[in-house]
C-alpha cells in the first residue's frame, strides 16, 4: 500500500476529470481513499508513541484490504481555539474518520463533530466520561464516539513511589487545573494517599508551560517528594521541575516512562504505543462499519503498564533506588 501523509490546509485543491471522446478502454477501477484527521494538543514522545501505533494498525488494515489512507495531522500547541479551529477544519472537509489524541483535544473534536456523523477514536484521554466527551465509560454516549483511555493507576504509583521513598509526609503536585484529566487524578490522589502513610497533599497549579518551573519552585521548602500526573501542561516542563528538583534535593516522580527518561525517578504508567495501537484497532471496527456508540471504553491494561527508574536521577536529587525496585522495572534509565 502507498501511504502518504496529506497535510490539510484551509485552501481546497478541487481535482477536474476530463472525458475522452472516443475512448473504448475500459475505465480504471476507482482508488478508495480514507482521509483521517489527526490532531494532538502539544508535541511530546508519548504522543508521538500513540500516533505510530495507530498508524501501524490503521496501515497494515488497509493494506490488506487494499484502500488507501491519508492522514491530515495537525498540533493545535497548546491553544484551545487553534484546537477548535482544527476541529471544525475535519468537519467541514468531511474526513472519514478523526483521530484525537489527549483529552482537550478530544473535546474539541467531538464538540465539532456532534450530530455530523463523523466518527471520533480518541486516545490519551484519561478521564473521557468526566470531561463530557462520553456519557459513561460503557454506554450511552455520543452515536459517533469511541476511545481508548491512559488513566493511570495511582495506586501503582503512589506503591513505586513509597517503595522507593519509605515514610515521608507531604507531597508536592504541579498540575493545570483547567485540565479535567490532571484534576481527576489529583482527587484520586487525595482520597488514597493516607493508605500509603502521605499525611498532606500540596498542590501548585500551572496554567501554562511557561508557569511549570515556578510552580515547582512553590513547593520548595513545603513538601518532601514532587510529583507530576499525565498532565499536558505539567510534562511540558518536566525539565524544568527536575532542575529544581536536583538543586534542592526533592524526589520527583512522574507518571509515564517519558517523564522518567527527561528526569524524573521513577513512574509506572502506560505504554503509549500499545494505547495508540488499540485505538487504531477502534478505528479499524469503525471503519468496518461497527457503530461506535457500541463499542466500550477501554483503559490501559496491566500488561501495557511499564515501570521505568531513573537511578542517575535519584542520585542527583540525593536518594538511592533500592535494588529490588532496579531488578523488577521494565526499563532503566
Amino acid at each position: 500500500m502507498k501511504n502518504r501523509i496529506l497535510f490539510i490546509s484551509l485552501a481546497v485543491v478541487l481535482a477536474l476529470s476530463v472525458g475522452l471522446i472516443g475512448c473504448t478502454e475500459e475505465p480504471e477501477p476507482e482508488e478508495i481513499v480514507i482521509r483521517i484527521g489527526e490532531c494532538v494538543i502539544i508535541e511530546h514522545p508519548d504522543l508521538e508513541s500513540d500516533q505510530r501505533g495507530f498508524h501501524e494498525v490503521v496501515d497494515a488494515w488497509a493494506e490488506e484490504e487494499g484502500v488507501e489512507v491519508e492522514y491530515g495531522f495537525k498540533n493545535a500547541n497548546g491553544d484551545m481555539s487553534l484546537a477548535k479551529t482544527i476541529a471544525d477544519l475535519f468537519v467541514d472537509l468531511e474526513v472519514d474518520l478523526i483521530h484525537s489524541i489527549t483529552t482537550p483535544i478530544s473535546q474539541a473534536c467531538v464538540a465539532s463533530a456532534e450530530g455530523t456523523g463523523i466518527p471520533v477514536v480518541f486516545s490519551t484521554c484519561t478521564a473521557p466520561a468526566a470531561a463530557g466527551i462520553v456519557s459513561t465509560w460503557d454506554a450511552p454516549r455520543p452515536d459517533n464516539v469511541c476511545g481508548v483511555s491512559d488513566m493511570a493507576n495511582m495506586a501503582a504509583q503512589m506503591e513505586v513511589v513509597t517503595e522507593i521513598m519509605g515514610e515521608f509526609s507531604v507531597l508536592g503536585v504541579v498540575y493545570n487545573p483547567g485540565e479535567v484529566n490532571s484534576v481527576v487524578q489529583v482527587e484520586q490522589l487525595k482520597d488514597i494517599i493516607a493508605d500509603y502513610g502521605i499525611d498532606e497533599l500540596l498542590e501548585s497549579p500551572c496554567y501554562t508551560a511557561g508557569e511549570v518551573g515556578p510552580a515547582a519552585e512553590a513547593l520548595v521548602g513545603r513538601c518532601d517528594v514532587l510529583y507530576i500526573p499525565t498532565c499536558n501542561t505539567a510534562v511540558q516542563g518536566v525539565e524544568g521541575i527536575a532542575t529544581v528538583a536536583e538543586e534542592h534535593k526533592i524526589p520527583f516522580f512522574g507518571s509515564t516512562g517519558d517523564m522518567v527518561d527527561r528526569g524524573c525517578i521513577a513512574a509506572k504508567g502506560g505504554d503509549y504505543y500499545w494505547i495508540g495501537q488499540e485505538a487504531g484497532r477502534y478505528a479499524v471496527r469503525v471503519l468496518e462499519g461497527e457503530f461506535p456508540g457500541d463499542i466500550p471504553v477501554v483503559m490501559t491494561a496491566p500488561e501495557a503498564c511499564k515501570l521505568v527508574v531513573n537511578p542517575g536521577a535519584a542520585e542527583r536529587m540525593g536518594i538511592t533506588i533500592p535494588q529490588s525496585v532496579i531488578d523488577k522495572a521494565d526499563q532503566v534509565v
